[in-house]
């Protein structure tokens, strides 16, 4: 049912929306300001951070490693320096490669780089492998700068390399090299495997020594720590062990929930931090696996909240938006699916460990950690599938997507030469450069705001710096397919610099969809968006009632009727309801109750007589309407029976033969079913039940034979209590004379 209310309200316009006959009172307000809503959106030379800040993304820049790289599946480890220079070891071919000056040569094996590489798009060409079944697994900058190296594979060995490649260590319990540390005095420390092997060599890389054996396979990752402490992640278990080297005393430090300790950073203040992470994350869907770390509200009080290298200046323009009842705003758009907290072995987490052994999580990630390093305070870290490169302030609880590839798979690793970051990618494999200025131009492209019904859109509004040289600009379109790609969806608008609050320009679509476009004309500052806010206004819809429902809820008073109903209103109107009924066939309503603020109300039923009734619940949405745009919506209910009187005995019949008293009784209801038959004799506790003649209790009269044998001689009274289904009961007597005594006493 459809009805306008005629009513007089105030109408409210929230940050200067129009409306007209026909919109809602208010309009609601979609603010986009945490990293859930607006990672949602995409990003091209734009980064989101953990708090929902959009910047301008660093500049990179491909390094030129193609021929290099051919025949190379994962380039597993990179090296650094200062002038530069970037070593990379991969697999499967255990090739070291060197990259300086723009060019690239082949370090190890030497042969490699003679190697006349066929045709792979020859199909009679002969495709040689140059150093088969072979990994590059860990390297590190020896006390010369020369490049330690381990070779992994049927045969492991450690390389030095100066002129040339040149083995130093070699063990045949040795088969794998994943991780390489120096201490203070430049001795070589080696993680190996497969029997967790923990070596040392001096800084010339000599006199080997076994330092201890773990339970572990393979000691995946070491980090050196202050006081001639070691420390050592596995895989398997998981475990980060503590080995005092002065005294080789091994214990364990943290047993995390995950698989492997990919990666440990030992940082100048004593902490230690541990890239822990399952390799199970490779089979699941991204989108079955939980978010790791729930971000709470607010954040640590901390200096610098920019990134170390690409702070802002001064200057410019600030824009705030307007401020307004948060209760007012819509929820987030699409449908609502239930969050859930991760399994331990869910996602992969960077732990926080102090010198105390206190242990927290600092960064959390639905994704597999292969690298984990530090550039000044902050801890780059290198995942997949999704080939990722987080920025992360352990401090601040911020993270940044610092650097993300669209191509490869996984960053498998990571390498600073003081200034830029290198990261290694697999599948395919190549090598980036991220430099600390940033790029000229980002866009940010929104999600689809879903206002659930076509609206006209309002107001865009940031919250928001802009340097001087620096500008934003705005574009949107509008659609009403829940498919950005549709063609049905409009243009978009022509770009406006926004100084100010900007009118979408764009056609009344259910779906609103905003491009930001972030500009600088210095690689050293950048636009910063911390909120976007839309105003949307629907037409007024009427409410659904969707449902009505009459019960007995009240075993202690059976004659209360619970009327509730639900209604949802797509406007999120204020709702009021009326509550009707009639009897079934009857064309006026009658008022129960109006102007409820809740759709329920409890009816006596005594009130009206016994009948069959339906009904009515009208919502209405006039509080938050004026007279001209307010309408309601009703529903009724089932036919449901009101029978508030007890079943009648319509006939009897009673015969007494010796001692056995025999009733006929014939049990009516006007509206129910009969449902009980009870006698008792000479007693009103004692009573016992009896069926119908035929069995079974289901129609509104039922016929029942009651007999009592052996009664003593006198005079007796049997009480009948007849019920119907609903429990209305009624109560019959009747007295019969045994003239005689039982046979049986006689004889006595």
């Amino acid at each position: 049912m459809k009805s306008r209310i005629k009513t007089t309200a105030t109408c409210i316009i929230i940050l200067g929306v129009l409306t007209t006959a026909g919109y809602a009172v208010t309009s609601v307000i979609i603010r986009q300001k945490s990293s859930d809503d607006l990672l949602k959106g995409t990003t091209d030379g734009a980064i989101v951070d953990s708090r929902g800040v959009i910047r301008l993304a660093p500049q990179t820049e491909k390094l030129n490693l193609d021929a290099q790289l051919e025949d190379v599946w994962t380039i597993n480890t990179i090296l650094a320096d200062k002038t530069g220079t970037v070593y990379a070891g991969t697999s499967p071919h255990g090739e070291i490669i060197r990259f300086h000056n723009g060019k690239a040569d082949v370090l190890y094996p030497k042969e490699s780089a003679n190697i006349q590489r066929p045709d792979p798009n020859d199909p009679n060409a002969v495709q040689e492998s140059a150093r088969p079944g072979e990994h590059i697994f860990a390297m590190a900058f020896d006390v010369a700068g020369r490049v330690l190296a381990g070779v992994s594979g049927q045969e492991g060995k450690l390389l030095r390399i100066s002129a040339g490649p040149e083995t130093i260590f070699e063990n045949e319990k040795v088969q794998y090299f994943f991780a390489i540390a120096l201490d203070r005095q430049n001795n070589i420390y080696l993680g190996t495997g497969p029997h967790g092997q923990l070596w040392r060599l001096d800084a010339f890389g000599q006199n080997p020594k076994m330092i201890c054996q773990l339970q572990d396979k393979n000691i995946l990752s070491l980090a050196m720590g202050e006081n001639d402490v070691l420390y050592a992640g596995t895989d398997s278990r998981g475990i980060v062990y503590r080995i005092d080297l002065r005294t080789e005393k091994v214990t364990v430090l943290f047993d995390s929930e995950q698989e492997e300790i990919t990666a440990l950073v030992s940082s100048s203040d004593g902490r230690l931090f541990a890239a822990a992470s399952s390799a199970q994350l490779a089979d699941r869907p991204m989108q079955q696996v939980g978010a790791a770390i729930k971000k709470s509200p607010g954040r640590p009080d901390t200096e610098g909240e920019e990134l170390s290298g690409w702070a802002n200046t001064t200057g410019g323009t600030s824009l705030k938006p307007a401020n307004s009842n948060e209760q007012k705003t819509a929820p987030p758009s699409g449908p609502q699916r239930p969050s859930r907290a991760p399994t331990p072995k869910a996602a992969g987490y960077v732990y926080q460990i102090t010198s105390e052994g206190f242990v927290t999580a600092v960064f959390g990630e639905p994704a597999i950690f292969y690298t984990l390093i530090q550039k000044d305070d902050r801890l780059l870290l290198g995942t997949g599938p999704q080939a990722k490169l987080f920025s992360i302030d352990p401090k601040a609880e911020e993270s940044v997507l610092l650097f993300e590839d669209k191509t490869s798979s996984q960053i498998t690793a990571a390498a600073s030469d003081g200034k830029d970051v290198f990261v290694a990618l697999a599948n395919p494999a190549a090598i980036v450069r991220v430099r600390q200025g940033r790029v000229d131009r980002g866009v940010y492209t929104s999600n689809l705001i879903d206002a659930r019904q076509p609206a006209h859109w309002g107001k865009i509004q940031l919250d928001a710096d802009i340097p001087d040289g620096c500008e934003i600009g705005l574009e949107t379109r509008s659609g009403n397919v829940d498919e950005p790609n549709d063609s049905s969806f409009s243009a978009w608008s022509k770009e406006v610099k926004i100084t100010a609050p900007v009118d979408a320009d764009c056609p009344v679509g259910r779906f609103c969809q905003y491009r930001l476009t972030l500009k600088t004309a210095n690689d050293k500052i950048t636009p910063v968006v911390r909120e976007i806010s839309i105003a949307q206004v629907v037409p007024n819809l009427e409410p659904k009632v969707q449902v009505v429902a009459v019960k007995k809820t009240d075993k202690q008073r059976p004659y209360i009727l619970t009327i509730a109903a639900r209604a949802e209103d797509d406007n999120k109107d204020t709702l009021e309801f009326a509550f009707e009924f009639r009897k079934l066939g009857r064309q006026n309503w009658i008022l129960l109750k109006d102007k409820l603020e809740e759709p329920k109300y409890e009816w006596d039923s005594r009130t009206v007589e016994d009948g069959r009734y339906e009904v009515r619940v009208t919502a209405n949405d006039r509080r938050s309407n004026n007279e001209d745009t307010a309408l309601s919506n009703s529903r009724v209910s089932d036919p449901l029976v009101i029978d508030n009187t007890a079943p009648t005995i319509a006939a009897a019949e009673v015969k007494v033969e010796d001692t056995t008293a025999r009733l006929d009784l014939t049990v009516k209801d006007e509206w129910s079913v009969v449902g009980k038959v009870q006698y008792t004799v000479d007693s009103d506790t004692s009573w016992k039940s009896v069926l119908p003649d035929d069995s079974i209790y289901d129609t509104m009269e039922e016929k029942f034979t009651i007999v009592i044998s052996e009664l003593s001689k006198g005079e007796h009274v049997i009480a009948v209590r007849v019920a119907d289904d609903l429990d209305n009961a009624a109560y019959k007597s009747y007295v019969v004379e045994i003239k005689q005594k039982p046979e049986a006493q006689a004889q006595g």
